[in-house]
């Protein structure tokens, strides 16, 4: 973890998650692993350009097995390209997620915030609801990359179309691409295509009170970073 003054971090208004930030690298005797997923955040950005062939979209929808079948958590981040940025995260990717949050960006200006290949995003909230885990919280305030941009509120249900999202993604353990929309507006506006990113995150639970989630890229090498910080703030 970079230190105070060069951190991405050192913008936010609370010290006490910068010392946590510090600390969770290290939790468990544990090393974060970081990386370019096969260039995932790079080629997220290009995604507006790409077009999406009846081949992709036959071979996501098609009935597989895992990929990958260790205990690593699966990450999803989806969006129209003028809407905002959907983040589902999976314990397993054929089963319902456990979090789901519609983050206050929209995807385009999302994308740009991955220009320097380093993503961290930052959800904290001040419920002091001592008896759930911190992802069961509602109420969060989100920081991308140092900075505070908003509040969102967890879903307890995805939508349809979201739902539909999840379906299609079933049998990606990692990848980024553009789908097409399954609603009939989004189509006639001509804003109809999703792009997504799919990541496994190794998951870090600090304390009750806090979760990290550090992408692991497949070949183990360094490179491109994406990390999900949840924080319960007292």
């Amino acid at each position: 973890m970079p230190s105070v003054r060069s951190s991405p971090f050192h913008q936010m208004e609370n010290p006490a998650l910068l010392s946590f930030l510090q600390r969770t690298t290290h939790t468990g005797g544990k090393k974060p692993k970081s990386g370019g997923g096969g260039g995932l955040l790079r080629m997220f950005k290009l995604l507006p350009m790409l077009t999406t062939g009846c081949k992709m979209v036959a071979l996501l929808g098609r009935q597989r097995k895992p990929l990958l079948t260790d205990s690593a958590t699966t990450g999803t981040l989806f969006g129209y390209r003028k809407g905002r940025i959907i983040l589902a995260i999976q314990e397993d990717p054929h089963r319902m997620p456990i979090f789901v949050i519609e983050l206050p960006i929209v995807t385009t200006a999302f994308q740009k915030e991955m220009a320097s290949d380093i993503l961290r995003i930052v959800l904290e909230t001040e419920t002091k609801t001592h008896k759930k885990k911190v992802l069961e919280e509602f109420v969060w305030a989100v920081y991308c990359n140092g900075r505070k941009i908003g509040y969102s509120i967890r879903r307890k249900n995805m939508t349809d179309d979201e739902l539909h999202v999840m379906q299609l993604l079933r049998g990606v353990s990692m990848g980024a691409g553009v789908l097409p929309s399954p609603c009939e507006k989004e189509k006639i506006t001509g804003d109809g295509e999703l792009t997504y990113m799919r990541v496994r995150f190794d998951r870090i639970v600090g304390s009750k009170d806090s979760e990290s989630f550090y992408m692991i890229n497949p070949d183990g090498a360094l490179g491109q970073e994406l990390s999900i910080f949840f924080v319960r703030k007292y």
